[in-house]
Protein backbone atom coordinates (compact mmCIF):
# COMPACT_ATOMS: atom_id res chain seq x y z
CA UNK A 1 0.00 0.00 0.00
CA UNK A 2 0.94 3.57 -0.46
CA UNK A 3 1.75 6.75 1.57
CA UNK A 4 -0.65 9.38 0.16
CA UNK A 5 -0.67 13.31 1.25
CA UNK A 6 -3.43 15.54 -0.06
CA UNK A 7 -2.69 19.35 0.08
CA UNK A 8 -6.03 21.52 0.31
CA UNK A 9 -8.61 22.31 2.22
CA UNK A 10 -10.05 20.66 4.93
CA UNK A 11 -11.19 20.95 8.61
CA UNK A 12 -11.01 23.70 10.16
CA UNK A 13 -11.90 25.33 6.72
CA UNK A 14 -15.41 24.16 5.43
CA UNK A 15 -17.21 24.52 2.42
CA UNK A 16 -17.33 21.90 -0.51
CA UNK A 17 -13.30 21.54 -1.25
CA UNK A 18 -13.02 20.68 2.62
CA UNK A 19 -15.64 18.32 2.50
CA UNK A 20 -14.16 16.71 -0.92
CA UNK A 21 -10.86 16.27 0.44
CA UNK A 22 -11.48 14.87 3.96
CA UNK A 23 -14.04 12.14 2.21
CA UNK A 24 -10.73 11.59 -0.38
CA UNK A 25 -8.81 10.86 2.65
CA UNK A 26 -11.42 8.43 4.04
CA UNK A 27 -11.47 6.36 0.81
CA UNK A 28 -7.86 5.97 0.21
CA UNK A 29 -7.83 4.91 4.74
CA UNK A 30 -10.68 2.27 3.57
CA UNK A 31 -8.53 1.04 0.77
CA UNK A 32 -5.46 0.25 3.22
CA UNK A 33 -2.93 3.32 2.20
CA UNK A 34 -1.74 5.45 5.01
CA UNK A 35 -3.22 8.91 4.36
CA UNK A 36 -2.88 12.52 5.59
CA UNK A 37 -4.13 16.19 4.93
CA UNK A 38 -2.03 19.39 4.67
CA UNK A 39 -4.37 22.21 4.96
CA UNK A 40 -4.43 25.90 5.57
CA UNK A 41 -3.65 27.53 8.84
CA UNK A 42 -4.36 30.80 6.71
CA UNK A 43 -6.40 30.23 3.52
CA UNK A 44 -7.63 33.56 2.59
CA UNK A 45 -7.22 37.36 4.17
CA UNK A 46 -10.36 37.83 5.60
CA UNK A 47 -10.66 41.09 3.19
CA UNK A 48 -10.19 38.78 0.18
CA UNK A 49 -13.21 36.46 1.86
CA UNK A 50 -16.53 36.96 0.37
CA UNK A 51 -18.58 35.15 3.04
CA UNK A 52 -19.42 35.66 6.53
CA UNK A 53 -16.70 32.70 8.08
CA UNK A 54 -13.97 30.44 6.47
CA UNK A 55 -14.02 28.53 9.52
CA UNK A 56 -16.56 25.02 10.45
CA UNK A 57 -17.90 25.30 13.82
CA UNK A 58 -18.26 21.30 13.75
CA UNK A 59 -16.11 18.64 15.62
CA UNK A 60 -12.74 18.21 14.34
CA UNK A 61 -12.86 14.67 12.71
CA UNK A 62 -11.28 12.13 14.42
CA UNK A 63 -10.47 9.50 12.10
CA UNK A 64 -8.16 11.65 9.45
CA UNK A 65 -4.69 13.11 10.19
CA UNK A 66 -5.16 16.76 9.46
CA UNK A 67 -1.80 18.88 10.00
CA UNK A 68 -3.18 22.79 9.60
CA UNK A 69 0.19 24.81 8.79
CA UNK A 70 -0.07 26.38 5.14
CA UNK A 71 -0.29 30.02 5.26
CA UNK A 72 -1.42 30.98 1.62
CA UNK A 73 0.47 34.87 1.84
CA UNK A 74 3.60 33.90 3.61
CA UNK A 75 6.69 32.49 1.52
CA UNK A 76 8.60 31.37 4.17
CA UNK A 77 6.31 29.24 5.36
CA UNK A 78 5.87 27.53 1.73
CA UNK A 79 9.70 26.71 2.55
CA UNK A 80 9.12 25.38 5.94
CA UNK A 81 5.93 23.59 4.51
CA UNK A 82 7.53 22.48 1.46
CA UNK A 83 10.64 20.64 3.12
CA UNK A 84 8.20 19.07 6.08
CA UNK A 85 6.02 17.31 3.16
CA UNK A 86 9.39 16.15 1.37
CA UNK A 87 10.24 14.63 4.46
CA UNK A 88 6.76 12.41 4.37
CA UNK A 89 8.77 10.60 2.05
CA UNK A 90 5.12 10.04 0.25
CA UNK A 91 4.38 7.98 -2.73
CA UNK A 92 1.65 10.38 -4.20
CA UNK A 93 0.68 13.93 -3.28
CA UNK A 94 -2.45 14.81 -4.55
CA UNK A 95 -2.45 18.82 -4.51
CA UNK A 96 -5.93 21.17 -4.92
CA UNK A 97 -5.78 23.34 -7.28
CA UNK A 98 -9.07 25.61 -7.82
CA UNK A 99 -7.84 29.21 -8.29
CA UNK A 100 -4.66 31.26 -9.38
CA UNK A 101 -4.38 33.45 -6.18
CA UNK A 102 -3.14 29.75 -4.68
CA UNK A 103 -0.56 29.04 -7.38
CA UNK A 104 2.62 30.71 -5.48
CA UNK A 105 2.22 29.22 -2.71
CA UNK A 106 0.82 25.57 -3.72
CA UNK A 107 3.53 25.92 -6.99
CA UNK A 108 6.33 26.82 -4.38
CA UNK A 109 5.37 23.57 -2.21
CA UNK A 110 5.09 21.12 -5.02
CA UNK A 111 8.47 22.24 -6.55
CA UNK A 112 10.08 21.61 -3.06
CA UNK A 113 8.38 18.45 -2.13
CA UNK A 114 9.19 17.01 -5.78
CA UNK A 115 12.89 17.25 -5.29
CA UNK A 116 13.11 13.64 -3.71
CA UNK A 117 12.75 11.99 -7.05
CA UNK A 118 10.55 9.41 -5.41
CA UNK A 119 7.04 11.25 -4.76
CA UNK A 120 4.63 11.65 -7.66
CA UNK A 121 2.38 14.74 -7.60
CA UNK A 122 -1.00 14.49 -9.00
CA UNK A 123 -2.59 18.12 -9.31
CA UNK A 124 -6.50 17.62 -8.85
CA UNK A 125 -7.82 20.27 -10.91
CA UNK A 126 -11.19 22.43 -10.38
CA UNK A 127 -10.75 25.28 -12.33
CA UNK A 128 -7.77 26.22 -14.24
CA UNK A 129 -8.98 29.64 -14.92
CA UNK A 130 -11.30 30.57 -12.63
CA UNK A 131 -15.18 31.87 -14.06
CA UNK A 132 -14.19 35.78 -12.87
CA UNK A 133 -10.80 35.94 -15.05
CA UNK A 134 -8.18 38.41 -13.63
CA UNK A 135 -5.03 39.56 -15.26
CA UNK A 136 -2.21 37.30 -13.83
CA UNK A 137 -4.04 34.26 -14.08
CA UNK A 138 -2.33 32.43 -16.85
CA UNK A 139 0.70 32.79 -15.82
CA UNK A 140 0.05 31.87 -12.31
CA UNK A 141 -1.71 29.12 -13.57
CA UNK A 142 1.72 28.13 -15.61
CA UNK A 143 3.44 28.46 -12.58
CA UNK A 144 1.56 26.11 -10.83
CA UNK A 145 0.92 23.28 -13.85
CA UNK A 146 4.83 23.27 -14.21
CA UNK A 147 5.43 22.31 -10.41
CA UNK A 148 3.41 19.20 -10.69
CA UNK A 149 3.99 15.85 -13.16
CA UNK A 150 0.17 14.61 -13.66
CA UNK A 151 -3.28 15.91 -13.46
CA UNK A 152 -6.73 14.71 -13.21
CA UNK A 153 -9.91 16.65 -14.09
CA UNK A 154 -13.27 16.26 -13.24
CA UNK A 155 -14.63 17.84 -16.92
CA UNK A 156 -13.90 17.72 -20.43
CA UNK A 157 -14.08 21.69 -19.79
CA UNK A 158 -11.37 21.66 -17.90
CA UNK A 159 -8.94 19.73 -19.49
CA UNK A 160 -9.43 21.82 -22.13
CA UNK A 161 -8.00 24.77 -20.99
CA UNK A 162 -5.75 22.80 -19.15
CA UNK A 163 -4.44 21.47 -22.12
CA UNK A 164 -3.35 24.69 -23.41
CA UNK A 165 -1.31 25.10 -20.45
CA UNK A 166 0.77 21.56 -20.32
CA UNK A 167 1.01 18.28 -22.27
CA UNK A 168 1.59 16.28 -18.77
CA UNK A 169 -0.55 12.73 -18.26
CA UNK A 170 -3.62 14.75 -17.68
CA UNK A 171 -6.88 12.07 -16.98
CA UNK A 172 -10.72 12.65 -17.13
CA UNK A 173 -12.62 10.99 -14.04
CA UNK A 174 -16.18 11.98 -13.28
CA UNK A 175 -17.26 13.56 -10.05
CA UNK A 176 -17.52 11.05 -7.32
CA UNK A 177 -20.73 10.94 -5.48
CA UNK A 178 -21.26 13.59 -2.31
CA UNK A 179 -22.48 10.61 -0.22
CA UNK A 180 -21.06 12.47 3.14
CA UNK A 181 -24.14 14.66 4.08
CA UNK A 182 -25.85 11.31 5.38
CA UNK A 183 -28.58 9.83 3.20
CA UNK A 184 -32.46 10.96 1.94
CA UNK A 185 -35.25 10.96 4.05
CA UNK A 186 -38.75 10.93 3.73
CA UNK A 187 -40.06 14.35 1.87
CA UNK A 188 -42.75 15.21 4.11
CA UNK A 189 -40.74 15.00 7.01
CA UNK A 190 -37.80 17.12 5.55
CA UNK A 191 -39.88 19.88 4.59
CA UNK A 192 -42.00 19.75 8.07
CA UNK A 193 -37.83 20.08 9.42
CA UNK A 194 -36.94 23.20 6.95
CA UNK A 195 -40.70 24.79 7.78
CA UNK A 196 -41.21 24.53 3.74
CA UNK A 197 -45.10 24.11 2.18
CA UNK A 198 -46.26 20.54 1.86
CA UNK A 199 -48.00 21.08 -1.52
CA UNK A 200 -45.78 22.55 -3.54
CA UNK A 201 -43.41 21.61 -6.20
CA UNK A 202 -40.21 23.27 -4.91
CA UNK A 203 -36.94 23.80 -7.12
CA UNK A 204 -34.05 24.20 -4.85
CA UNK A 205 -31.25 26.11 -5.35
CA UNK A 206 -27.83 25.25 -3.61
CA UNK A 207 -24.63 26.50 -3.11
CA UNK A 208 -22.19 29.58 -2.65
CA UNK A 209 -24.37 32.99 -4.73
CA UNK A 210 -22.03 34.35 -6.75
CA UNK A 211 -22.90 36.03 -10.26
CA UNK A 212 -21.83 33.19 -12.21
CA UNK A 213 -24.43 31.14 -10.89
CA UNK A 214 -27.09 33.12 -12.53
CA UNK A 215 -29.57 33.93 -9.53
CA UNK A 216 -30.66 36.75 -11.01
CA UNK A 217 -32.19 34.98 -14.53
CA UNK A 218 -33.58 32.30 -12.16
CA UNK A 219 -35.80 35.01 -10.72
CA UNK A 220 -36.33 36.41 -13.55
CA UNK A 221 -37.70 33.29 -14.75
CA UNK A 222 -40.50 32.57 -12.35
CA UNK A 223 -42.13 35.75 -13.38
CA UNK A 224 -42.76 33.53 -16.96
CA UNK A 225 -44.79 30.77 -15.25
CA UNK A 226 -47.82 30.36 -14.41
CA UNK A 227 -49.52 30.79 -11.35
CA UNK A 228 -51.76 27.93 -11.05
CA UNK A 229 -47.96 25.55 -11.69
CA UNK A 230 -48.09 25.90 -7.68
CA UNK A 231 -44.39 26.21 -7.37
CA UNK A 232 -41.81 27.03 -5.19
CA UNK A 233 -38.09 28.22 -5.50
CA UNK A 234 -35.77 27.44 -2.71
CA UNK A 235 -32.30 29.76 -2.78
CA UNK A 236 -30.39 27.78 -0.06
CA UNK A 237 -26.69 29.08 0.53
CA UNK A 238 -24.38 31.84 1.42
CA UNK A 239 -24.31 35.35 -0.64
CA UNK A 240 -20.60 35.69 -1.97
CA UNK A 241 -21.51 38.61 -4.29
CA UNK A 242 -24.76 40.75 -5.39
CA UNK A 243 -26.48 40.44 -2.10
CA UNK A 244 -28.15 43.87 -2.05
CA UNK A 245 -28.85 43.20 -6.18
CA UNK A 246 -30.75 39.68 -5.48
CA UNK A 247 -32.42 40.92 -2.28
CA UNK A 248 -33.76 44.04 -4.22
CA UNK A 249 -34.87 41.89 -7.48
CA UNK A 250 -37.06 39.53 -4.83
CA UNK A 251 -38.51 42.60 -2.94
CA UNK A 252 -39.59 43.72 -6.51
CA UNK A 253 -40.66 40.48 -8.30
CA UNK A 254 -44.46 39.75 -8.95
CA UNK A 255 -43.88 35.90 -8.09
CA UNK A 256 -42.06 37.04 -4.76
CA UNK A 257 -44.46 35.08 -2.73
CA UNK A 258 -43.23 31.96 -4.68
CA UNK A 259 -39.35 32.52 -3.50
CA UNK A 260 -37.89 31.34 0.07
CA UNK A 261 -34.75 32.61 0.84
CA UNK A 262 -32.79 30.34 4.11
CA UNK A 263 -29.43 32.77 2.37
CA UNK A 264 -27.17 31.50 5.05
CA UNK A 265 -24.65 28.62 5.09
CA UNK A 266 -25.99 25.65 5.28
CA UNK A 267 -24.31 23.54 7.86
CA UNK A 268 -23.89 19.62 6.88
CA UNK A 269 -26.94 18.38 8.55
CA UNK A 270 -28.99 20.67 6.75
CA UNK A 271 -27.71 19.45 3.84
CA UNK A 272 -29.77 16.40 3.51
CA UNK A 273 -32.71 17.76 4.55
CA UNK A 274 -32.75 21.08 1.80
CA UNK A 275 -31.99 18.21 -1.44
CA UNK A 276 -34.72 15.80 0.52
CA UNK A 277 -37.33 18.40 0.54
CA UNK A 278 -36.44 19.10 -3.25
CA UNK A 279 -38.12 17.82 -6.64
CA UNK A 280 -35.72 19.65 -8.82
CA UNK A 281 -32.37 21.39 -8.10
CA UNK A 282 -31.74 23.94 -10.90
CA UNK A 283 -28.31 25.51 -11.82
CA UNK A 284 -29.13 28.38 -13.90
CA UNK A 285 -25.33 29.02 -14.80
CA UNK A 286 -23.83 31.02 -16.91
CA UNK A 287 -20.92 29.42 -16.99
CA UNK A 288 -19.17 26.20 -15.73
CA UNK A 289 -16.97 23.57 -15.32
CA UNK A 290 -18.11 21.00 -13.02
CA UNK A 291 -20.28 21.67 -10.23
CA UNK A 292 -20.26 19.84 -7.01
CA UNK A 293 -24.14 20.60 -7.15
CA UNK A 294 -24.56 17.64 -9.45
CA UNK A 295 -22.85 14.89 -7.82
CA UNK A 296 -25.20 15.94 -4.35
CA UNK A 297 -28.01 15.52 -6.44
CA UNK A 298 -27.18 12.37 -7.84
CA UNK A 299 -26.42 11.12 -4.59
CA UNK A 300 -30.03 12.12 -3.38
CA UNK A 301 -31.67 10.77 -6.21
CA UNK A 302 -33.09 14.28 -7.15
CA UNK A 303 -33.46 15.66 -10.98
CA UNK A 304 -31.87 18.52 -11.99
CA UNK A 305 -32.02 21.14 -14.48
CA UNK A 306 -28.74 22.87 -15.85
CA UNK A 307 -28.14 25.52 -18.46
CA UNK A 308 -26.28 24.60 -21.44
CA UNK A 309 -22.85 25.69 -20.26
CA UNK A 310 -19.21 24.10 -19.68
CA UNK A 311 -19.42 20.83 -18.42
CA UNK A 312 -23.01 20.60 -17.01
CA UNK A 313 -24.86 19.25 -19.81
CA UNK A 314 -22.87 16.26 -19.79
CA UNK A 315 -23.53 15.40 -16.14
CA UNK A 316 -27.12 15.71 -17.10
CA UNK A 317 -28.34 13.18 -19.76
CA UNK A 318 -31.83 13.27 -21.07
CA UNK A 319 -32.80 10.77 -18.93
CA UNK A 320 -31.68 12.40 -15.31
CA UNK A 321 -33.10 16.06 -16.16
CA UNK A 322 -33.26 18.83 -18.43
CA UNK A 323 -30.82 21.40 -20.13
CA UNK A 324 -31.81 24.31 -21.08
CA UNK A 325 -30.74 27.69 -23.03
CA UNK A 326 -28.95 30.39 -20.12
CA UNK A 327 -31.51 33.02 -20.41
CA UNK A 328 -34.83 33.37 -17.86
CA UNK A 329 -37.40 32.42 -21.31
CA UNK A 330 -35.76 28.49 -22.11
CA UNK A 331 -34.93 28.15 -17.71
CA UNK A 332 -38.72 29.05 -17.11
CA UNK A 333 -40.33 26.53 -19.98
CA UNK A 334 -37.37 24.04 -18.58
CA UNK A 335 -39.39 24.18 -15.11
CA UNK A 336 -42.51 24.27 -16.37
CA UNK A 337 -41.47 20.90 -18.67
CA UNK A 338 -40.12 19.17 -15.41
CA UNK A 339 -43.42 19.50 -13.33
CA UNK A 340 -45.42 17.96 -16.33
CA UNK A 341 -42.73 14.87 -16.34
CA UNK A 342 -43.10 11.19 -14.51
CA UNK A 343 -40.93 12.32 -11.70
CA UNK A 344 -40.74 8.33 -10.55
CA UNK A 345 -38.80 7.47 -13.98
CA UNK A 346 -35.84 9.82 -13.60
CA UNK A 347 -35.74 8.79 -10.07
CA UNK A 348 -35.40 5.18 -11.11
CA UNK A 349 -32.78 6.50 -13.54
CA UNK A 350 -30.70 8.28 -11.32
CA UNK A 351 -30.44 5.62 -9.27
CA UNK A 352 -28.76 3.75 -11.94
CA UNK A 353 -26.65 6.25 -13.37
CA UNK A 354 -25.21 7.19 -9.68
CA UNK A 355 -23.65 3.47 -9.70
CA UNK A 356 -20.71 4.99 -12.28
CA UNK A 357 -19.81 7.92 -9.69
CA UNK A 358 -18.29 5.81 -6.66
CA UNK A 359 -15.29 6.50 -4.79
CA UNK A 360 -13.58 3.89 -5.80
CA UNK A 361 -13.61 4.52 -9.34
CA UNK A 362 -11.92 7.93 -8.71
CA UNK A 363 -8.66 6.94 -6.21
CA UNK A 364 -8.17 4.15 -8.86
CA UNK A 365 -7.88 7.01 -11.68
CA UNK A 366 -5.60 8.77 -9.14
CA UNK A 367 -3.11 5.77 -8.34
CA UNK A 368 -3.16 4.36 -11.89
CA UNK A 369 -2.15 7.49 -13.30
Amino acid sequence: MSKIVIIGPAFPLRGGLASFDERLARQFAKEGHETLIYTFSLQYPNFLFPGTTQYSDSEPPKDINIKVCINSINPLNWLRVGIQIEKENADIIIVRYWLPFMAPCLGTICRITGRNKKTAIVALIDNILPHEKRFGDRFLSKYFTDSVDKFITMSQHVKHELLSFTNKPTKLVNHPLIDNFGTKIDKDEARTLLNLPADRFIFLFFGFIRKYKGLDMLIDAIDFIPKNKNITLVIAGEFYADESEIVSQISASSSKESIISRTHYISDDEVARYFSASDCVIQPYRSATQSGVTPLAYHFEVPMIVTNVGALPDLVPESLGIVCDPVPESIAAAMVNITELDMNKFNQEIKIEKQKLSWQQFTEAIITI
